[in-house]
């Protein structure tokens, strides 16, 4: 059981790179190896994955990295002998020797917890066969297992046996699109696919009846739909003016009064409406800036385009910014074919009590340089960090495998994936040290290193499988305790 006397007074992430001392993630899970190319993109994965080689060679050591950021006392024998073991237990929730930190806490820990309440058990059930339009016996069967067992059933589909009963639920690894905590106050989010539906209800379960939310329940957040939205046509339904869709990846917490929402084609222009409303009315924050990005497949959200490195540094794709404007004036065709060009971003931000006039920013870098400089008071230059550094076709190229979705563990320390050479290369001339987690986690084992020494740093994540779910590290993570960045 999660130890919740310490987490009931501390949930509050005022930043985007004060120190990670708390977060919610999810270990990839049984579902992933049921994922069929005829209906990975429906899923939202681009690829089928190698379940085996995601877990032990590349999502354990994000784990083994947070634990020893965060709670250290929880790690259970050295790096070379954990891999030893086949079994892998020590990072399967459910497990005896599951590590089980209230620091490092997996989603699905949350779930088996609440199941263990009968009631809770009963009106999930059927909430979930409702929607998975499954028979009364499958409801009657899954009243049959425990809870530990009954959670690995509602995220991954299956039975023990493999039988299926349902999609997975692949997407989970990516805790952040679930909901995000603005100060003190938690947002729960709504996604726009239909194969996340489960993921938003499981996770209203385990932040309104989960005892570490306890004293939370009045600074819960749910966006509401259109109040006449059953009354609309089909056709009007899902357009963006009425359409409530809002994903965690398309909100950051950049300053302890400043939040950026992205509208995507994940997060509609509605959803950001109805969050700024009620965000003002509550006076969590001052400020929201909105960013209109393109809905294209490959920015996805507003975190696949840039993401903050330290309080002075960002990571960007260079088409987005400064350097993407330059190109236009250079390029005679701008003028001639305006939409080879046109990104159709948009950035406009409100200020509360003066909501009716916004202020229209005209460049990206414009808007980070000056969250760095007025919201987090840094005095140093601000850099930016360019996707494939600026070089084509690079930039995009590693763009798509996450080189931008990046999550700060303190300021100016940062994991990544290996694989994006160019944007590593950029990290390094920026004085960066460009370290592979294994390397570094065999440090800590020696006592040469310490995480709480380490300054501009870039960790290397091993990514061949973990990259294919179209996912970075700021993704895996929901950060629900950081230390205070001012």
């Amino acid at each position: 059981m999660i130890n919740t006397s310490t987490l009931l007074e501390n949930i509050q992430v005022d930043s985007e790179v004060g120190r990670l001392r708390r977060l919610l993630i999810h270990s990839p899970d049984r579902g992933l190896g049921k994922v069929v190319p005829s209906k990975a993109q429906d899923w939202l994965f681009e690829d089928i994955v190698h379940l085996a080689t995601m877990r032990r060679e590349e999502y354990d050591y994000y784990v083994k990295l947070l634990l020893y950021f965060l709670d250290p006392d929880k790690i259970k024998g050295r790096v070379k002998a954990i891999d030893a073991d086949l079994s892998r237990s020590f990072y399967k929730p459910g497990t005896p020797e599951y590590f089980n930190s209230d620091r490092v806490i997996d989603v699905q820990t949350l779930l088996a917890e609440i199941l263990e309440q009968a009631v809770i058990r009963t009106k999930l059930t059927a909430a979930i066969c409702g929607i998975e339009r499954c028979s009364y016996h499958i409801q009657a069967e899954l009243g049959t297992y425990d809870p530990a067992e009954l959670a690995k059933i509602f995220l991954s589909g299956s039975l023990p046996d493999e039988r299926m009963l349902f999609a997975p639920l692949p997407n989970l690894i990516f805790t952040r699109d679930i909901g995000i905590v603005i100060n003190d106050h938690i947002l729960l989010n709504k996604p726009a696919k239909s194969a996340r539906t489960r993921e938003s209800l499981l996770a209203q379960y385990v932040f309104f009846h989960h005892p570490i939310f306890a004293n939370y329940q009045d600074k819960i957040i749910e966006i509401p739909d259109n109040e006449h939205h059953f009354l609309l046509p089909d056709d009007e339904k899902h357009s963006d003016y009425n359409r409530t869709t809002l994903e965690g990846g398309d909100v950051m917490m950049v300053a302890p009064r400043h939040l950026l929402i992205g509208c995507s084609e994940r997060t509609t222009l509605y959803a950001a409406q109805q969050v700024m409303k009620v965000l003002f009315e509550r006076a969590v924050v001052d400020t929201i800036t909105i960013i209109k990005i393109p809905k294209k497949r490959d920015y996805m959200h507003i975190d696949t385009l840039f993401t903050q490195v330290k309080k002075n540094m960002w990571v960007l794709l260079s088409s987005l910014g400064r350097q993407g404007d330059e190109a236009k004036k250079r390029d005679l065709l701008h003028f001639f074919a305006p939409q080879a060009f046109d990104h159709d971003l948009r950035i406009m931000q409100f200020k509360k009590g003066q909501e009716h006039k916004p202020v229209d920013i005209e460049n990206l870098e414009d808007l980070l340089t000056d969250i760095s400089r007025k919201d987090l008071g840094s005095t140093e230059p601000v850099q930016f960090i360019y996707s494939g550094n600026k070089e084509f076709p690079f930039g995009d190229r590693e763009q798509w495998t996450d080189s931008c979705n990046l999550l700060a563990l303190q300021d100016g320390v940062v994991i990544g994936y290996d694989r994006n050479d160019k944007t590593l290369e950029a990290f390094r001339n920026a004085g960066f040290r460009v370290v592979k987690a294994v390397d570094l986690l065999e440090q800590f084992e020696q006592g040469v290193l310490a995480p709480d020494t380490l300054t501009d740093t870039f960790i290397m994540l091993p990514s061949a499988e973990l990259s294919r779910a179209r996912g970075g590290s700021h993704c895996m993570s929901m950060p629900i305790l950081r230390e205070a960045v001012l």
